[in-house]
């Protein structure tokens, strides 16, 4: 059924027909664009996708991501793309999908000429046709890969619960080569497509990892591994190790972003294999022979496998230096610090890290759209703007400047509140701070445990007159 929100025909719709943005996703978010045309008097499905709507459509491309270029636009789609521009403008990066939709066939070598010369990257905009035979092949085709795999070293193999099991190592080389010949058909069953090399920060770490002559030999101890499933897999028996095994019908069904990330490492944009040797570079394998009426367990597992309660970034800079301090710190001036998260232990005494980085990241830092909006970096790329030479007493200072704006949101003192005021706490905190360390005559490095409680009672109370300010 057709979701009419995503919808933008009309007057003024710059070419576009429909339009999807996806949720943020570690920096990078997708917007697809789609633009339809039909051929009415001539049902045989051999005229071209007009050269002139993929020209259009270049320009498209190259307008609605500059949020310095003004276009005028109907009230479908003006929202829309603000919304992708605010994006833009907060530092987040799109990957763009251009779909062609039409009753004949692919563009022509002319508007290829438009799409080559337009100057985009290959792997920041990608442009697809769908028509009539799409659909069916679609529908029709049942896709499996057949091939191949050579393991090192010894390997775990066993029949369990009338199914079969594989535990092994194999080189990266060997995935890399894997993905060169099938490409995606080996992810139809993975949850999500490939997310990007450099605006991901998990994919990110695993390349640095591949390319770390001192860490790359130690990859398999590093990642979590690869998990593949298939109808049959078969090898020597007679051997010890180094098995050949022959696999029918493969799909990989968690791992596919370290299986993508090692083929864009080992061959960057296709080319030649990278200039470092891979020999001893290795990965972990699990491998699961299911029937065909295992489908509702491949569900299960490929469930499982992606949904298991991941490690948060807090938690793995919770035993840094600075988190420890900051602990001893902050309990010395009364409160309580939580380095990791666990449940229970609430109250006005107590501290969580999350909310130190989110208000010190917009009081302090001075950047309150990335406290906003960037809440899953402030542990990853933001750690060292927030942490970096910040004591128990500012940690604190920031805490209780944040907790009064946003209860000032949630339970106005203002009979009539300004309109903007849901979605400004992090600004007006910032100002709140200023305005305070103004009144102190104060820089921020000269707040310290020895002068935390007159800065701290000056602020409660004023708070009610800056926040009003």
């Amino acid at each position: 059924m057709c979701n009419l929100t995503l919808l933008t025909e009309g007057g003024n719709d710059a070419g576009v027909d429909g339009i999807h943005i996806s949720e943020v996703d570690d920096g990078e978010f997708a917007v697809t664009i789609f633009q339809g045309k039909y051929k009415v008097k001539d049902l045989r499905g051999v005229a071209n996708f007009p050269e002139n709507g993929v020209q259009k459509a270049v320009n498209t491309v190259a307008t609605l991501f500059d949020p310095a270029k003004k276009i005028e636009l109907n009230d479908r789609i003006a929202p829309r793309v603000e919304e992708i521009r605010s994006l833009v403008r907060d530092g987040y990066i799109p990957t763009v999908r251009v779909v062609f939709c039409n009753n004949g066939a692919k563009w022509n070598d002319q508007a290829q000429n438009w799409i080559d010369q337009s100057g985009f990257a290959d792997d920041q905009v990608i442009w697809i046709h769908y028509n009539h035979d799409s659909i069916v092949d679609v529908l029709q085709r049942k896709k499996t890969v057949d091939d191949s795999v050579y393991l090192q070293g010894k390997a775990v193999i066993e029949d369990f619960n009338f199914r079969r099991v594989l535990v092994g190592k194999v080189a990266v080389t060997e995935i890399a080569e894997f993905f060169n010949r099938h490409s995606d058909l080996l992810l139809e069953r993975n949850v999500r497509r490939y997310l990007g090399l450099h605006s991901n920060r998990v994919n990110s770490a695993i390349h640095e990892t591949l390319v770390n002559k001192e860490k790359k030999g130690n990859f398999y101890f590093l990642n979590n591994g690869i998990t593949m499933i298939c109808k049959k897999f078969r090898h020597n028996a007679l051997q010890g190790e180094n098995y050949q095994l022959k696999l029918e019908g493969m799909q990989i069904i968690n791992g596919g972003q370290t299986c993508k990330t090692i083929q864009q490492t080992l061959y960057p944009s296709q080319k030649q294999l990278f200039d470092e040797s891979f020999e001893n570079v290795y990965v972990l394998l699990h491998i699961y022979e299911l029937s065909e009426d295992d489908q509702d367990f491949v569900r299960d597992i490929t469930y499982a496998t992606n949904s298991q309660n991941p490690v948060d970034l807090r938690d793995l800079r919770s035993n840094d230096e600075i988190q420890k301090q900051l602990e001893i710190g902050i309990k010395d001036l009364g409160f309580t610090y939580k380095r990791k998260r666990e449940e229970g232990g609430g109250g006005s005494s107590v501290i969580t890290s999350s909310i130190v980085a989110e208000s010190v990241l917009a009081i302090w830092r001075k950047r309150p759209q990335q406290a906003k909006f960037r809440r899953k970096e402030h542990f990853g790329k933001l750690y060292n703007v927030i942490f970096n030479e910040l004591n128990a007493a500012q940690a604190l200072l920031a805490t209780m400047i944040f907790r009064h704006v946003e209860n000032e949101r949630k339970r106005p003192s203002m009979a009539n509140p300004p309109i903007f005021l849901p979605y400004a706490s992090h600004y007006i905190s910032m100002l709140v701070g200023r305005k305070l360390l103004a009144d102190k005559n104060l820089q921020l490095s000269d707040i310290d445990h020895r002068n935390f409680k007159n800065i701290h009672d000056h602020f409660e109370s004023k708070k009610s007159d800056y926040h009003l300010k």
